[in-house]
């Protein structure tokens, strides 16, 4: 494996643990070497368990990229630190692969785009094989003209989701609905809009929250665009039942829908088999050894990242009527709300709700 790239993981709990999985995997096949981990806490068990046996773990990340000259760097740590981890891997030469949110504004985001070397974002459904098939039906009238994209997500979140990290709850560190649970609906959608790239000529977010928390937990944007349809995405963690999430792309003569997490996917009235999905990293990895094209560039969460802007910059988000059942919220009938807002391409405001209300 002398010529593999040398690889390193910012983070060793929570998901960093699947990055960790992904790298050993690639690290078994000799497409990396896996080269160590960094981490502000003691690492779980089940991280020294996946490391290689002569790989470094480090509290620091600058001591772990000196000691191990890597090549590639997977940063998962809270949002909060994406910009100076990515930025510090960055100037060390290596190669990125940074967790959703990537960063927290546009301003970071821009000093991000702006300095040499290569970022991969964290979006999986991005890899999607269902992603070209969609392209190409759009591209080809199999829907008429796109007319706007929604996207719904609605799941129950108990007590021990609030608990299992510090910014958990916090909108200023990057938690809500939209902007961490439900990012991939949000991305999603602005990918087949074709519009990922770009940045919104607005931006109308509502707040909501059935919990006594910072964030939102009960959400839904617009995306509005110069010559390109809305996006409208609405998501919540107060479901009545867990909800396979999707994108609805609206046509002139039909629709797509895309459940991204399950690769679903449903042209007009005819379901088509797609292939499984590409790994990010290992996308990445090909990306660095073969110049293949990167699936989930940085360029490419624009949009999101002015959507995750707007809910950091607008008002506190709106209490809920909810129903407390055991170690979770519910919000009568937000199952319905959430389907409807997306087959209608309207905010909660928009609908005949007791509490939808502007921003």
């Amino acid at each position: 494996m002398n010529d593999a790239p040398s690889l390193v993981v910012f983070g060793t709990a929570g998901y960093a643990a699947t990055h960790l999985r992904r790298a050993r995997a690639l690290h078994d096949r000799g497409e990396i070497v896996l080269a160590g981990a960094c981490d502000v806490r003691e690492p779980p068990a089940e991280a020294f368990d996946l490391l290689p046996d002569d790989a470094i773990v480090t509290y620091g990340p600058g001591e772990l990229l000196s000691r191990t000259g890597a090549g590639i760097a997977v940063v998962a740590t809270p949002p909060r630190t994406h910009l100076v981890l990515a930025r510090l891997a960055l100037d060390a030469g290596c190669h990125v692969l940074v967790e959703k949110p990537p960063v927290l504004d546009l301003a970071a985001f821009g000093e991000l785009d702006q300095r040499s070397g290569v970022v991969q974002t964290g979006f999986q459904s991005f890899g999607s094989a269902a992603v070209p098939v969609i392209r190409a039906a759009i591209e080809r009238g199999a829907i008429g003209d796109v007319t706007g994209v929604g996207a719904a997500g609605a799941w129950i979140r108990r007590d021990e989701y609030y608990r299992r990290a510090a910014w958990a709850g916090r909108r200023d560190l990057g938690d809500g609905s939209l902007t961490n649970p439900f990012a991939h609906a949000v991305a999603s959608a602005l990918l087949l809009n074709g519009t990922a790239d770009a940045v919104p000529e607005r931006v109308a977010v509502e707040l909501y929250r059935a919990r006594d928390i910072a964030c939102d937990d009960t959400a839904c944007a617009r995306l509005t665009f110069d010559g390109a349809p809305d996006v409208v995405v609405a998501a919540t963690l107060a479901a009545e039942a867990d909800h396979d999430p999707y994108v609805l792309v609206h046509g002139t003569t039909g629709r797509i829908r895309w459940h991204y997490k399950t690769d679903v996917l449903v042209i007009g009235d005819e379901t088509v088999v797609v292939e499984p999905p590409e790994d990010l990293l290992s996308n990445l990895v090909r990306h660095v050894r073969d110049d293949v094209p990167l699936l989930a560039p940085l360029a490419s969460t624009r949009a999101f990242t002015a959507l995750v802007e707007a809910v950091r910059g607008a008002p506190g988000p709106r209490p809920l009527p909810a129903e407390h059942k055991g170690d979770r919220f519910v919000v009568p009938g937000i199952d319905a709300a959430v389907g409807e807002a997306a087959e209608r391409l309207a905010l909660f405001s928009e609908l005949d709700l007791p509490w939808g209300c502007p921003s």
